[in-house]
């Protein structure tokens, strides 16, 4: 029998069987199509090489140059605002409030935690303090930034990067205390159907959808060359371009204010975000307080969109000498999301999808409907690019290019059950237009963090999906790669730990990859798996570091920081320290001789791998076959009561694959195949072609 090709169809297809699919691919992590041929994704590496890293979960990036041409990138966390200015990352954070403490320090010997007396510090945990101007308590000197970890209303608790040295009920002398804005005072809510607006909403069909105590949701836009920045639910802030001080935002409203005390204090106080009008020069709220000129505490209306003035952020007093104003959207109960297109700013609510338009004075915006019955995951699930917006609804895709339309999905069955519905508010959209891709990052079923991406390549109108960990994307053209963000909450010891203890209980492990290294103190521990908040399979003093015990509330931080990752750089994960292999494989549906009657009996394949752009001098991917008797059976098991002895079943055969291998010689039989490739190699790059297999009918049994 002549030579067969393995030509199967692009895109990776799991709507149906994997018999059913018959002549497509049918699982792949970490590849794409290009032209219909598979390839392995290129790597990645951190944009920083001075060390410098941020704390909490990764939520929004935004990047702009200013008038003096310096790249800026806006970064929003669970707890921290940053601007990343080569090559640091800047804390920008808005401070809540400042105190003058007296004595409000209290430890106990020989352990790391610290009481904290303040009675209106109003702080929530997870927020951050800074200390200056304190003396020593306990043998303890407590300056800098701290993470709170408890909080009741008087008090609230710390933990010091050292234990106390002797107990002491109060102490520190006089000190300051500078209170971040709330980690936990905006998005932390349920959702179900028929609720009241957002904190308490509609969010699809019944479903409960809670983002966490520290999920803060920020969106970022650049007003000319500075920031304006507002998490969901919280006030508007502005940040002055500053790349010499590096001051932190502050509330919009006391800008305005300063800037016209008559004018300031209508300033949305509350909005669920802010984004600009690049060509006219609009502050646009989506969720807003209402103006009214008796008073500027109005109650805030989340189906409200206000704008300020043209050209001044400041003035949101509509007059008859400006353009500023507002319009309440008409169906629906809350805003959810916006996005600015080439033309209009596409808005999202729980129900409906709008379009907004600048028509100049006397009526500045219209609003047109363009959708009902619509839905999307979450505040950022949704991405323009050539003019198109595409993104992921609660239960499909949808696309907009001038009309709304379902976007067909090989992968939607797939996607769909296997997505943590809890948590689909962090679902993030982005592109990699190089590739003509959009992505989609989001919670797999068990995960609490974005650890699984869904990719759709829409010049060739196809899908492929993989495993990776990033908290949000933007591929921005300031800057030569796309940007990923890698992002783990850092946490604590809830109790304290021996030298030859194999399991660690944290405060919170819930961001924490399934496997991987954590430092605490000086000493490096790898663990394979995570149950609830303890990282099981522990091998302690790993990496030339020394087992050793460990104090209750001693800080554990994972081995790789927190980071923003070009992407499309290299061929390895250059996250860390050293080069570690990216896993890439794909692998295609079955296939049989005809319609199966025949088994088939395999003895040679021809492989067509390309090994272009790897940097190992010996680059190697690896071949699979994966024989079964039928579409019942796993890959390599025979059922008995259809085998005669003496027949030649095997498992699967691996063979490597190398630049000049023309041919491999194997021996395997069963009625369908899988065929696969794989790579787990540094310095690895592989593009397959049409691959050739010599196979024979061989009978019926």
């Amino acid at each position: 029998m002549p030579l067969q090709k393995l030509q199967f169809r692009p895109g990776i297809n799991r709507e149906g069987t994997n018999y059913s699919n018959e002549g497509g691919w049918y699982a792949s992590d970490k590849i794409r199509f290009r032209s219909g041929y598979p390839e392995k994704l290129g790597g990645w590496s951190n944009i920083t090489s001075s060390g410098s890293t941020y704390y909490g979960m990764a939520r929004t990036l935004w990047n702009w140059a200013t008038n003096a041409g310096a790249n800026l990138i806006g970064l929003g966390t669970s707890q921290k605002l940053y601007v990343y200015g080569t090559p640091t990352y800047h804390d920008i954070t808005p401070l809540r409030e400042t105190q003058a403490l007296t004595n409000p320090f209290a430890t106990t010997s020989g352990s790391k935690l610290v009481t904290v007396t303040d009675t209106t510090h109003g702080a929530n945990a997870g927020t951050y303090v800074n200390f200056t101007g304190a003396s020593a308590v306990g043998g303890l000197t407590l300056n800098g930034d701290f993470q709170i970890l408890t909080a009741t209303a008087n008090t609230y608790t710390i933990s010091s990067p050292t234990a106390a040295t002797s107990t002491a009920a109060s102490g520190g002398g006089s000190v300051t205390a500078k209170y971040d804005i709330n980690a936990t005072d905006v998005a932390a809510y349920t959702t179900g159907w028929g609720d009241p607006p957002w904190g308490q909403s509609v969010w699809g069909g019944g479903l409960a959808t809670v983002l966490g105590p520290n999920m803060k949701l920020w969106s970022i836009d650049n007003y000319g060359q500075d920031m304006l920045a507002a998490p969901r639910n919280g006030a508007i802030y502005y940040w002055t371009q500053d790349t010499s001080t590096w001051a932190r935002a502050v509330t919009l409203t006391s800008l305005a204010t300063t800037a016209d005390a008559v004018k300031g204090p209508f300033v949305p106080t509350q909005t669920y975000q802010i984004l600009t009008s690049g060509i006219s020069r609009f502050a646009i709220a989506m969720g807003s307080n209402s103006y009214d000129p008796s008073s500027s505490s109005t109650t805030f209306d989340p189906m409200l969109v206000r704008w300020s003035d043209q050209e001044n952020a400041y003035d949101w007093v509509p007059s008859a000498t400006n353009q500023a104003g507002e319009q309440r959207l008409s169906n629906g109960s809350y805003i959810m999301t916006a996005r600015a297109s080439r033309q209009e700013i596409l808005i999202w609510t729980d129900a409906a999808f709008f379009s907004m338009q600048y028509l100049g004075p006397p009526y500045v915006w219209g609003f047109n409907l363009l959708m009902d019955n619509t839905s999307i995951a979450s505040p950022e699930a949704a991405i323009t690019v050539n003019n198109i917006t595409f993104w992921m609804g609660v239960d499909k895709f949808y696309m907009y290019s001038g009309r709304v339309e379902t976007l067909p999905c090989a992968l939607r069955q797939y996607i769909f059950n296997n997505i943590n519905r809890s948590l689909l508010g962090i679902v993030v959209a982005g592109t990699n237009e190089g590739f003509n891709e959009v992505w989609w990052h989001y919670p797999s079923f068990n995960s609490q963090y974005n650890d699984s991406y869904v990719i759709y390549n829409y010049l060739e109108r196809i899908w492929y999906y993989g495993s990776l960990s990033r908290a949000t994307w933007l591929d921005s053209p300031l800057q030569e790669y796309p940007m990923g963000a890698f992002s783990v909450q850092n946490s604590y010891l809830n109790q304290a730990m021996t030298a030859t203890q194999t399991t660690m209980i944290l405060l919170d492990a819930s961001t924490y990859p399934l496997s991987g290294t954590v430092t605490i103190d000086s000493e490096q521990i790898t663990y394979t798996s995570v149950s609830g908040n303890t990282l099981m399979g522990c091998v302690r003093g790993v990496n030339s570091t020394t087992a050793a015990t460990h104090l209750a509330y001693s800080a554990v931080t994972y081995k790789v920081p927190n980071q923003i990752l070009y992407h499309e750089y290299g061929v390895d994960d250059n996250s860390g320290s050293a080069p570690v292999a990216i896993d890439a494989y794909i692998q295609s549906s079955d296939f049989d001789i005809g319609d199966g009657h025949n088994f088939g009996f395999v003895w040679r394949v021809l492989p067509d791998l390309t090994f272009n752009g790897s940097v190992s001098d010996q680059p190697m991917a690896t071949m699979v076959l994966k024989p079964r008797v039928n579409s019942g059976t796993a890959y390599g098991a025979p059922d008995p009561s259809d085998i005669q002895s003496g027949d030649n079943f095997v498992t699967q055969r691996y063979y490597n694959v190398e630049t000049f291998t023309g041919q491999v010689y194997t021996r395997l039989r069963g009625r369908q195949m899988a065929f696969r490739i794989e790579s787990d190699t540094t310095g690895v790059n592989w593009q397959l072609g049409t691959p050739r297999i010599d196979i024979r009918p061989d009978g019926r049994r």
